[in-house]
């Protein structure tokens, strides 16, 4: 494995501490104050330019498809090492994450995809200006896809893996079909722009 994938993994690993970070503040706080909250995670991600899948996929070149999977595998090992600080906590942060998943469900996968959608959107025109060093449609896009309930697969990776064992266990099948949803919805949202202005 050379220099740069390694760099790329280390990248993608502490953009999704990031995202877990934020997550933990959301379940600590589920309102509108978590969810600006929130936004701690990405502007950090987008300020240290880590590797994010909904950083990332909106800007993918031709044949990249294979680095961006690897990307998301990095994002939710980052997430599985911050879940492990919610395992320790006082506060019932592993109720609220159930909460959070049996809503998911509720949804299913159809509409849960067609959802995240809205918020693959968000994060390419977010990040976009961003990049400009404009951090306004950061701070203002991630509460808005957070309270629209637009699913980010790499957020919901965190509070997925904070959910007792045995309710995963018990719904692995269900929960698997929707996640997979969610990350293709991502992927389209993202390249939304692309899609239906291809000039552009």
């Amino acid at each position: 494995m050379n220099r740069e994938t390694i760099n790329l993994l280390r990248s993608a690993f502490l953009a999704g501490v990031c995202i877990g970070i934020a997550g933990f503040g959301y379940l600590a706080e589920k309102s509108i104050i978590g969810a600006v909250l929130f936004a701690f995670g990405l502007l950090t991600v987008v300020h240290y330019a880590l590797k994010l899948y909904t950083g990332t996929a909106g800007f993918i070149k031709r044949g990249e498809l294979g680095q961006l999977l690897l990307i998301l595998a990095f994002n939710i090992l980052g997430c599985l090492a911050v879940s492990l600080l919610v395992r320790c906590s006082p506060m019932p942060l592993q109720d609220t994450a159930q909460h959070i998943l049996e809503g998911r469900l509720a949804v299913g996968p159809l509409r849960g995809g067609i959802l995240a959608i809205g918020c693959g959107f968000i994060m390419t025109t977010a990040v976009t200006f961003a990049r400009k060093g404009q951090n306004l449609p950061l701070l203002f896009g991630v509460p808005l896809f957070i309270m629209c309930g637009f699913p980010h697969c790499v957020a919901d990776a965190f509070y997925y893996l904070c959910v007792p064992v045995s309710f995963l266990a018990d719904n692995a099948i269900p929960v698997i079909v929707f996640y997979l949803s969610i990350v293709v919805g991502n992927f389209i949202g993202c390249n939304l722009y692309r899609i239906v202005m291809p000039d552009k």
